[in-house]
């Protein structure tokens, strides 16, 4: 009766993850070490505990192969976490998971501590929610601290045959592949409620993210 009563006050003890990791991936159809990570990425796709999402950045274009995905936000967002970690490099393929931990995107067993840790220790579990057709609604609970409120606009998975360039000839499947990146301002720890147009894409997700790139909440539909 005591380890029993004992295992139900460690389970009580666990904070219930209410919310996905996020697994943010750096890449381009254009670079030849990111097909592999893409792939990596992928195997995470129907977890509903992670949120994995393809930021295609543009510094990979070029006259031999255009990321017809490439998002100048997406490599902005990338300088954005370079610069958190006091440097002016970026390179492709690199995994940011839950806005903390940075890494190389290939790296599956790296990748795979990142998350655990990320899961056992959120930074936050602020409750988001987004929903609607044409027009969408988001809602943000309370809690502590401050964060930006950013909405993505994603689709599930795109296929794509390459024509040129390193990965010239390879057909490329990459998940979750962001097609917008929307900053809609500040939240400050009060409950507030926002409606506004559909962003592009299949799916759409709300970060609230603070300036040291910690996540404090995830709304996904």
């Amino acid at each position: 009766m005591r380890l029993l009563l004992a295992a139900l006050l460690l389970l009580a003890a666990v904070p219930a993850q209410a919310r996905p990791v996020v697994v943010e991936l750096f890449t381009s159809q254009a670079c030849s070490s990111c097909p592999p990570a893409d792939a990596l990425l992928a195997t995470y796709a129907k977890n509903p505990k992670l949120l994995p999402l393809s930021f295609n950045v543009t510094y990979w274009n070029s006259p031999a192969w255009t990321d017809k995905d490439s998002l100048q936000a997406a490599t902005e967002r990338q300088g954005w976490y370079a610069g958190l970690a006091g440097s002016q490099n970026v390179y492709t393929p690199q995994a940011v998971v839950d806005g903390t931990t940075q890494l190389a995107g290939s790296d599956a067993t790296k990748l795979a501590a990142a998350i655990a840790a990320a899961q056992a220790a959120p930074a936050g579990n602020v409750p988001v929610s987004v929903q609607g057709g044409p027009m969408i609604k988001l809602s943000i609970g309370t809690g502590a601290g401050t964060a930006n409120v950013l909405l993505l606009g994603f689709d599930a998975k795109h296929v794509t045959r390459i024509g040129g360039g390193e990965n010239g000839g390879a057909l490329l499947t990459e998940v979750n592949v962001v097609r917008s990146i929307t900053s809609l301002g500040p939240w400050t720890g009060e409950a507030m409620a926002m409606a506004m147009s559909r962003p592009a894409g299949q799916h759409m997700a709300v970060l609230l993210q603070t300036s040291t790139g910690a996540i404090l909440g995830v709304g996904v539909q």
